[in-house]
């Protein structure tokens, strides 16, 4: 093994530091808004900028590491994501902010890079564990820059937050140019260029007029524009990929039952997240003459957050364990009934903030099964070959179904706001109870999935001509 033992932790650290480089953003936005001059709004393109980003790069370098080897892919992506942090870190504009967020998205490759490199170290049997982990970083990214972002600013100022991930990222690449196994190229493939970018012009239109929607109006010619730009490329998109001898995504593969059952249930799954990402913040800073609001301050409401995010991470961390014994469906059932729970309970409970602490880890431990078991149901239904797209593809589904969460929540709490310009305690119960709807709508997936005998695992690993690298 030598080497190659460490390879899989390599992985974990390239997945933390992306997660991480995309969640410290988020308790820097006042600040950064402050220290670049600009609007609420425009702080929150340093956020938009990498999310769009990462959507439209992640099934494209799976593609590009399932053609080239995963090795050659994420040497690359490292570097542009590693440059883009950089660039962040040290703007001294809006533009330039956005420009280097944009650069960093294109570290969101490394989840679909790290899913293939596991599925060729790991024995079969292992693969479920690592998969699992793997899922588990975006909780542990988040739950990790909450809790270093107070102290960072405090003492050392917004900008040392946005150096932290570049800190894990440096060394990492390093590591990678010597461990990391080579594998041979697919002979005879080739990259669907126009594919790719009619795909990236129908997804960046349509993420686009989700996440400005609230701000410009959904009835505005802006999101009404973008929407049917994006249908328009989407249908020359798929008429583009049933005619190329090597798509991007291979739309037959996308029909497979365990494939477009998880993602279905990724897309929920993802909504289900950033949903309580709105609510629990905006409940528990609400002022307390609203009647139900706390009147907390942010670092309050950041505390919340936290024995969710560890719950989601510990989940994911177990779920390798309990695929092995019950299999990927049945951890996908279990995560969308606690997860469903979870938010139940807020639905008719959020009256005191135990009340919101318990909700909020039993819905993180829930959806911590539920990332790792569509993984593993993405994994297990694809050849070797087709790894990276695929979990690409899953992964961009969870995006979407993230900025759908973001979005509709915003809008059914705005919905509710009285004359006295505060929202009503009906706001908050009905976006908890719609998420809780949502995961019924997992169970039906999970129900719908295929199903493994457990302590089995389908043909995993598949020598693709992989080489130790000796430098």
């Amino acid at each position: 093994m030598g080497g190659r033992g460490l390879v899989p932790l390599l992985a974990f650290l390239g997945v933390m530091a992306y997660s991480l480089s995309m969640a410290v953003v988020t308790p820097a936005l006042p600040l950064l808004q402050e220290g670049l001059h600009t609007t609420a709004s425009g702080a929150a393109w340093a956020l938009t900028a990498m999310t769009l980003s990462a959507a439209v790069s992640t099934p494209v370098i799976g593609r590009l590491g399932d053609l080239y080897g995963p090795r050659r892919v994420l040497l690359v992506v490292v570097v542009i994501a590693t440059v883009g942090m950089v660039i962040a870190a040290a703007a001294w504009s809006m533009p330039v902010m956005v420009a280097g967020r944009v650069l960093a998205g294109v570290g969101g490759g490394v989840f679909p890079l790290a899913y293939t490199i596991i599925r060729e170290v790991f024995p079969p049997e292992r693969t479920a564990s690592a998969v699992g982990l793997m899922s588990s970083m975006l909780g542990l990214g988040g739950a990790v820059s909450w809790c270093i972002a107070g102290p960072i600013i405090d003492h050392l100022g917004w900008r040392w937050l946005l150096w932290v991930p570049v800190v894990g990222l440096v060394p990492g690449l390093v590591a990678a140019w010597w461990i990391v196994p080579s594998t041979a190229p697919q002979e005879g493939a080739g990259v669907d260029w126009w594919g790719a970018v009619l795909f990236a012009g129908w997804l960046v239109a349509a993420l686009t007029a989700l996440t400005q929607g609230m701000d410009w109006g959904w009835a505005s010619p802006g999101v009404i524009g973008l929407l049917g730009l994006a249908v328009l490329l989407a249908v020359c998109w798929l008429l583009v990929e049933r005619r190329v001898a090597d798509p991007l995504v291979d739309l037959k593969l996308m029909r497979k039952r365990g494939v477009w059952t998880a993602n279905a249930a990724s897309l929920l799954s993802g909504y289900a997240l950033m949903a309580g990402g709105v609510l629990f913040p905006l409940l528990v800073q609400l002022p307390e003459r609203s009647g139900f609001g706390f009147g907390g301050t942010a670092t309050q409401a950041a505390l919340l957050q936290i024995p969710a995010s560890i719950g989601m991470t510990a989940a994911g961390m177990t779920a390798g364990l309990l695929d092995r014994r019950i299999g990927s469906r049945a951890v996908l059932l279990s995560g969308a009934v606690l997860t469903g729970v979870g938010y139940g309970f807020l639905a008719f409970e959020h009256g005191a903030m135990w009340q919101l602490y318990l909700g909020g880890t039993v819905r993180g431990i829930g959806l911590g099964f539920a990332y790792a078991a569509v993984a593993n149901l993405v994994v297990a239904a694809v050849p070797l070959s087709e790894t990276g797209v695929a979990t690409g593809i899953n992964t961009l589904i969870r995006t979407v179904g993230a900025s759908l969460g973001t979005q509709v929540s915003a809008v059914i709490v705005a919905a509710s706001v009285t004359s006295a310009g505060l929202p009503a305690e009906r706001g908050f119960t009905a976006g908890f109870a719609v998420s809780g709807v949502l995961m019924a709508g997992v169970l039906v997936f999970a129900l719908i999935a295929p199903r493994r005998a457990p302590g089995t695992r389908p043909a995993g690993r598949v020598d693709r001509g992989a080489e130790p690298v000796h430098r």
